[in-house]
């Protein structure tokens, strides 16, 4: 008999007359995620969707708490809408939780099905007599028990007493693509994650500026990647060939706008990606005062350069809250690997932090050959990255 699992999501259930556009895109990535595990069968219905696999159903649960649009998932049994179905139904997912180690429990019934005869409490207490008899051992606590057996009476009755969280938001890809500038720091990665997190599809960039950085850093870079594909799938990754552009910034400008004048060369190419790959808009892990480059007059002089949105999820978040949410991902612990990337090649001692629109595209004007641009970005190194993590496997979208 084929393991079903009862999938939750949240704020699709609030669109309008367009909400099945957002459930197909969440079953095409949720198919896409179960690659592999044996899927016989999805079906949905308003805030559910069920689906059964022949295999493993605790590796599914883990693929799908991957989905974004998913808030929890839940490996689950099912009966007619007959009670006494339903006690055999919820004595064997207890049974499963009794075998765990758990000791108290406590019945919480729904029941958007008005016509089963019996109202949510009286199901409550129903079962709640049929468990005690079944397991004299364990006892009820109806304040803090350590299992909370769900019953949901819909066309079926379905009983679950595990949840496991997802992350949320919007299925990937429903909100359109977005340049990711992907340095191998903290804030980026999860930059890149929160957009996907919207419903956004990332096409990080990296800037590479060897010998001035090492391949560690590139390699860095490519195992962040990594990480983000376990929620995508796969990522497409850009990696620019920047030394000889860094160069020239380095040799004709002034020290202290050095970094600005880095990144406002970044977010040219990028348009550039951006219009080669269909995305709407640019993403940076900035937040505003954290650095010198990240003051209000810094940011404005970057994004001054680009006619794109620029995307900044991190802009109100403290370091302490970003690195919260990179250990939460998995990113962290990569992202400290002590390999620099190129910005932190030729850091000014004394960086200006207000600068003047004017003076630094008076500054900017012939700096870089426009040649060079072109040369770097016939010379991108493209890869498709996938996640190749051994426990959960990888998929494809």
């Amino acid at each position: 008999m084929p393991g079903l699992i009862l999938a939750r999501y949240g704020e699709i259930g609030l669109k309008g007359k367009n909400r099945w556009l957002f459930e197909e895109k969440l079953i095409e990535r949720m198919r896409a995620a179960l690659a592999g595990c044996g899927v016989e069968g999805i079906e949905r219905e308003y805030g559910r969707i069920y689906v059964r696999v022949s295999e493993d159903v605790e590796k599914a649960c883990r693929r799908l708490t991957r989905v974004f649009g998913l808030v929890a998932v839940s490996p689950a049994v099912s009966a007619d809408l007959d009670l006494e179905a339903i006690k055999a139904a919820a004595a064997a997912a207890l049974a499963e939780a009794r075998a765990e180690g758990h000791t108290t429990f406590k019945v919480d019934t729904r029941r958007p099905n008005k016509s089963f005869p019996l109202t949510s409490p009286e199901v409550n207490r129903a079962l709640g007599t049929h468990l005690l008899r079944t397991f004299p051992d364990l006892k009820v606590d109806v304040h803090n028990p350590a299992v909370k057996l769900e019953v949901e009476l819909r066309e079926r009755a379905y009983i679950y007493w595990r949840s496991l969280p997802g992350p949320g938001g919007l299925p990937l890809g429903v909100s359109g693509r977005a340049v990711l500038l992907l340095s191998g720091g903290i804030d980026s990665p999860v930059a890149g994650w929160m957009a996907m997190k919207r419903g956004v599809e990332i096409i990080p960039v990296y800037f590479h500026s060897f010998p001035f950085t090492s391949d560690r850093a590139k390699e860095k870079v490519v195992d962040l990647c990594r990480v983000l594909a376990r929620y995508a799938g796969r990522i497409k990754l850009y990696v620019i060939p920047f030394t000889d552009i860094q160069k020239a910034l380095h040799q004709g400008g002034p020290d202290e706008l050095q970094t600005i004048l880095l990144r406002r060369m970044m977010m040219r190419i990028a348009r550039r990606i951006a219009e080669r790959e269909g995305a709407v808009a640019l993403i940076t892990g900035e937040s505003v005062g954290q650095v010198a480059s990240q003051t209000l007059p810094s940011l404005a002089a970057t994004g001054a350069v680009v006619d794109l949105p620029i995307l900044r999820p991190l802009i109100a978040l403290d370091k302490e809250e970003i690195i919260a949410r990179a250990k939460s991902i998995g990113t962290f612990e990569i992202s400290i690997r002590p390999y620099a990337d190129c910005c932190t090649v030729f850091v000014p001692r004394h960086p200006e932090t207000r600068p003047d629109l004017d003076r630094v595209a008076r500054v900017e004007a012939g700096l870089v050959d426009p040649a060079l641009i072109d040369a770097a970005l016939e010379r991108a190194e493209i890869s498709e990255i996938e996640d190749e993590s051994t426990e959960e496997g990888s998929w494809e979208a």
